[in-house]
């Protein structure tokens, strides 16, 4: 694998391609189902299609049998058939983000792939190199082995772009051009259909400014109105279907989940507008620190000139969003996963440009100081299982410790290899292999306090011949999604506050669902001997205060949960 010597492109591709296919089963699929769905968002999309299976309504979203109107249903209806496919279990329910991943991933290969056609010296390195990256940043694994809709919706997002990007290149009114058009429309229609709005406000404020970057702008209306009618005609249906079951829908969705979330005063999670500039290094490791030489090797001659198109989708793909969500009021970290297919590209083409060219100094720094925060990692995590924290060590079984300080030492190793290589290719190679091992045991690595605070699972299960079908069963917020997904039951009552389930609770047809302290009492006294109540620690003893004295508590640790016996 000598970058200077002679290769063969087709050999050569074969064995990269391998590397990623091989990256991403390690880490994207085969751990899948080990732990316990996380609260609220895993047991959230495990629960609702579990629910649309089971009452055969596809068109009204439900929670605990009540409306829950945080997303439309596209993502439900992919979680569901997943669930139809291989059953109600962990696997299932993750395994729509984890195919997003690698569906995207495929369409970043695509991309930096196709960029190089007619460069005799492009051998598919930097489309390989570009997928490990990606594959591996901290901020698309986090997505992406969890149950949540953010990577289904970059994967549409990126579907949307790259299907236009890819029209761009074809001749003016073709029937490639066209298919690619209505592919383009088709993802973002679907977006729309996975997160609302965004899903078409995204590719908007992407595509366009490209095309007058690209001095296009008299392809603005000939080549947006196909895929914007295309996306409108892909959503319209389930959008009229709603709208007759659920006429206060679209009120509801674009107040609250659009414009209070990202320009309200009180908007969820509102952060500075600095916020991501923050979180985006700890999203990108462990490849944050070689940003610099990316930056070294796509600053070379002839270098953004012979990827010009490709260079200029990616920057207007990475500002503008990136800049958008910046200023919008609330934010969490996931919102700005559709910018690391571009943020990919441009690493692995930077990167193997800078390798071939001999700027290898910025690479052997970034390295070398991923070396020494993973060795910074790893005596942390030595000394919280050791010494413990609060004289508390990090795992309760040591062999958990053990695993993922393997995974910590194996990025040092492979680190120290690539430091060592003298070949510029193997040096990258080795980079892209240093996170697999961590990546694949921090599965298992999960702290016990994460689990004992956000899985309510093994409790629950624990517990299980106690709770039959015909036991009355009373949550807390934070605990009514693992309760129905554990228990298959959507008529679980709640104590307040409700939460995200406030609005489906004010219909009629919820009238009684929410208790209050009298109406908790009257319930546990009418179901003596078949009732019981699942919430946090922390909030049980507030309870405890109105309610009457249980039969009997089980824990699951003072951060975790508890269910009291009537």
């Amino acid at each position: 694998m000598n970058s200077n010597g002679p290769f063969h492109p087709t050999r050569i591709n074969r064995r990269y391609i391998f590397l990623a296919l091989t990256s991403f089963l390690l880490i994207y699929i085969l751990p899948l189902g080990y732990r316990d769905l996380l609260m609220p968002d895993e047991t959230r999309y495990g629960e609702i299609p579990r629910e649309m299976i089971a009452g055969g309504d596809w068109v009204v979203p439900h929670l605990n049998g009540s409306r829950y109107f945080e997303k439309p249903p596209l993502a439900h209806w992919v979680h569901a058939g997943s669930i139809l496919l291989f059953g109600e279990n962990n696997f299932a329910v993750r395994l729509p983000s984890a195919l997003s991943v690698g569906l995207s991933a495929w369409l970043v290969f695509l991309l930096t792939r196709r960029a190089g056609r007619g460069d005799p010296s492009d051998d598919g390195f930097s489309a390989v190199l570009a997928v490990m990256v990606y594959l591996s940043c901290f901020g698309v694994l986090g997505v992406g082995n969890i149950a949540v809709v953010d990577s289904l919706f970059s994967f549409f997002l990126t579907g949307s772009v790259a299907a236009f990007f890819l029209a761009l290149e074809k001749g003016r009114g073709s029937a490639g051009e066209r298919g690619l058009l209505l592919l383009a429309g088709l993802s973002c229609g679907l977006a729309i259909l996975v997160k609302g709005f965004l899903g078409f406000a995204v590719p908007v404020m992407v595509l366009g400014p490209l095309l007058l970057w690209q001095r296009r702008g008299s392809d603005l209306i000939r080549m947006t109105w196909l895929p914007a009618l295309t996306a409108v005609l892909v959503a319209l249906p389930w959008t009229v279907m709603i709208h007759q079951r659920e006429p206060d829908f679209w009120r509801y969705f674009f107040w609250n989940e659009h414009v209070r979330r990202f320009a309200g005063e009180e908007a969820q999670h509102k952060e500075s507008v600095w916020f991501f500039v923050m979180v985006l290094p700890v999203l990108m490791i462990p490849w944050t620190f070689l940003v610099p030489a990316a930056v070294a090797g796509l600053k070379k001659p002839g270098v953004w000139k012979s990827r010009a198109h490709l260079m200029q989708l990616c920057a207007c793909w990475v500002l503008l969003p990136f800049l958008f969500f910046s200023v919008s009021s609330g934010k969490l970290m996931t919102y700005i996963i559709p910018i690391f297919p571009p943020l990919s590209i441009f690493m692995g083409y930077g990167l193997s440009q800078a390798i071939r060219r001999g700027s290898r100094r910025p690479f052997q720094w970034g390295v070398a100081i991923t070396v020494v925060l993973f060795g910074v990692i790893l005596l942390g995590l030595i000394y919280a299982q050791t010494v413990g924290i609060e004289d508390v060590p990090l795992y309760l079984d040591s062999w958990r410790a053990v695993l993922l300080g393997f995974g910590v030492f194996g990025v040092v190793a492979f680190c120290v290899a690539s430091l060592r290589s003298e070949y510029g290719k193997r040096k990258a190679i080795l980079m892209g292999l240093a996170p697999l091992g961590f990546c694949f045991v921090a599965h298992f690595g999960v702290p016990d306090s994460v689990v004992e605070k956000d899985a309510a699972g093994h409790l629950l299960e624990k517990h299980r011949t106690r709770i039959g079908a015909d036991t009355v069963l009373i949550a807390c917020e934070e605990s009514v999604g693992a309760v129905c997904w554990n228990f298959k039951r959507d008529d679980v009552y709640l104590l307040p506050p409700g939460g995200e389930l406030d609005y489906g609770l004010s219909y009629p047809d919820a009238d009684g669902r929410l208790l209050d302290e009298e109406s908790a009492i009257r319930l546990i006294e009418k179901n003596r001997d078949r009732l019981a109540l699942v919430g946090r620690a922390e909030r049980m003893p507030g309870f405890g205060e109105f309610l009457p004295e249980p039969v009997s508590k089980e824990s699951s640790g003072s951060e975790g949960f508890e269910i009291w016996f009537y």
